[in-house]
């Protein structure tokens, strides 16, 4: 069982760094000015995506074993008011519930994944509680693709993936490389 917590553990934390380097990707290619761009009367602004984040990652990893993941100093609301205004602002936000995230990931071990957390009161084992973040900040992250892609325009958008049309040329260098490896 061990084993398989240990793996299932790196995997999570493979996927939680896998998305943040995606979205890092995509608001690298960002115009400064389009942080606060809408496509919509009811959608939100990359700025606010990221505030929002960062406020429920500082929330539900600051003490992650040992208190309710909605703490009560979060005010959920105000994530949806953009009130992050240079671009400065809106990375340093970023990164600091990254930071929180990641920091908190590096300490569990493989024992805590049977552990019970709670979010909401709501109880949760920590894989769960994993599982369900791992899920909510993917959601998220694909919403900053496309608005970073949108802001962007085809014309200056940098593929974060396989451009169209490329999949048999991509898979036959994968396999090219793979089989380069496995030669003796």
């Amino acid at each position: 069982m061990h084993t398989l917590n240990t793996h299932c553990l790196h995997t999570i934390i493979q996927t939680f760094t896998a998305q943040k380097n995606l979205a890092d990707r995509a608001l690298a290619q960002v115009p400064d000015g389009a942080f606060h761009t809408v496509i919509g009367e009811e959608t939100n602004s990359l700025a606010v995506i990221i505030k929002h984040m960062s406020g429920n990652m500082r929330s539900r990893w600051q003490d992650f074993l040992t208190s309710d993941g909605e703490k009560p100093d979060r005010n959920r609301d105000d994530e949806f008011i953009d009130t992050l205004h240079s671009k400065q602002a809106i990375l340093e936000c970023w990164e600091d519930g990254w930071r929180v995230l990641l920091t908190t990931l590096a300490s569990l071990t493989p024992e805590d994944l049977l552990r019970t957390v709670t979010i909401r009161a709501e109880p949760h084992s920590v894989l769960e509680a994993l599982l369900r973040q791992v899920s909510h900040y993917a959601y998220h992250v694909g919403q900053i693709v496309l608005l970073a892609r949108h802001a962007c325009g085809e014309a200056t958008w940098q593929s974060l993936s396989i451009p169209k049309g490329q999949s048999q040329a991509f898979t036959a260098s994968m396999q090219a490389a793979q089989d380069n490896t496995n030669q003796p």
